[in-house]
């Protein structure tokens, strides 16, 4: 379940761009229709294209490449961006729970700096509509776990709601905490749902440490005390899985990284394959510095088939 959005990947040439339009480096900022607007008129000449994207649709889009069977909980505009959102999970094989929204789909534009790391400005338009009188238990009928993306945090009944459904159906309850900057905002209300309802729980370094106030060594053991697994990514340093009170260490794939979007999203959808194949947590952490680490070889956050067959027999390599 998460924000439905449209990407435009824009790759810029300086970050001097980005502090023109106020978006602090590696961030993820709201911004309103107008400004998503203008953003996207004054960057005309630059390298862009567009993606169905979200934190969760990423993740979602993964795990059906992988063969696991997904749907996804969201809202859209009555619009020719909603309608490509729409089909391109269909073209997918993803369930598309989606409701529809007086408002336009909701649309983000990922700025990709030289170094490769990514800057968001988002217009949540009507995935911003999504409420509680959407979500009903039907919704999570005949799924095994909910995946909660936290840049929907803007509304805390509708993840409480969501999640409290869930637990009652007896899914399995993962989130990723989305970005720092939502973190140090809404640190209270995400310390509650982790500590009443979070079974799986995904961070950056910097998101656990926006949560915790601790490095990401200190961080993994604080939360891990909290879910049944906590996984702080630490990106081109490897990531750190907390389970049972042990730690694993995971190193990461060597890449040629041009775009970070996407990187923990995908690095999720490996890492919860793996998980629903009974995998270790060392196989789960290779499995998703695997993928992650193919994701960012490329503009954007999807990969054509080709990529995915490959990587589909590399994950096999790795479990057997």
């Amino acid at each position: 379940m998460g924000n439905a959005l449209v990407d435009i990947i824009t790759r810029i040439n300086d970050d001097e761009l980005l502090n023109t339009f106020g978006l602090p480096k590696g961030s993820m900022t709201l911004v309103d229709n107008e400004t998503s607007n203008f953003i996207n008129l004054e960057t005309t000449g630059l390298p862009k294209q567009k993606a169905s994207g979200g934190s969760a649709a990423n993740t979602i889009h993964g795990l059906a490449h992988l063969g696991i069977e997904t749907g996804f909980i969201g809202m859209v505009g009555d619009d020719d961006l909603g309608n490509f959102f729409y089909k391109d999970m269909k073209t997918k094989k993803i369930n598309p729970i989606l409701f529809k929204s007086f408002k336009d789909t909701g649309r983000a534009i990922a700025f990709i700096s030289p170094d490769s790391e990514r800057t968001f400005a988002t217009y949540l338009g009507a995935a911003i509509e999504l409420s509680t009188e959407d979500i009903s238990s039907a919704v999570f009928s005949g799924y095994d776990f909910l995946y909660v993306e936290g840049y929907l945090v803007q509304n805390h009944k509708l993840i409480e709601k969501a999640m409290r459904l869930a637990k009652a159906g007896g899914l399995k309850i993962c989130i990723d905490l989305a970005s720092f900057n939502i973190v140090e905002e809404h640190k209270a209300f995400f310390q509650d749902i982790i500590k009443n309802y979070v079974d799986i729980l995904f961070a950056n370094n910097q998101e656990a440490e926006a949560l915790t106030g601790e490095k990401p060594e200190k961080a993994v053991n604080i939360l891990g005390e909290q879910t049944e697994i906590t996984v702080v990514k630490k990106g081109a340093e490897g990531s750190l899985i907390c389970r049972d009170g042990k730690v694993t260490e995971v190193g990461v794939r060597e890449s040629n990284p041009v775009d970070t979007t996407g990187a923990g999203d995908m690095y999720a959808a490996g890492f919860l394959y793996g998980l629903l194949n009974g995998y270790s947590m060392e196989v789960c952490g290779n499995i998703g510095a695997l993928i992650s680490g193919r994701v960012i070889e490329v503009y954007g956050a999807k990969m054509d088939e080709a990529t995915w067959e490959k990587l589909r027999r590399e994950v096999k390599s790795i479990s057997e």
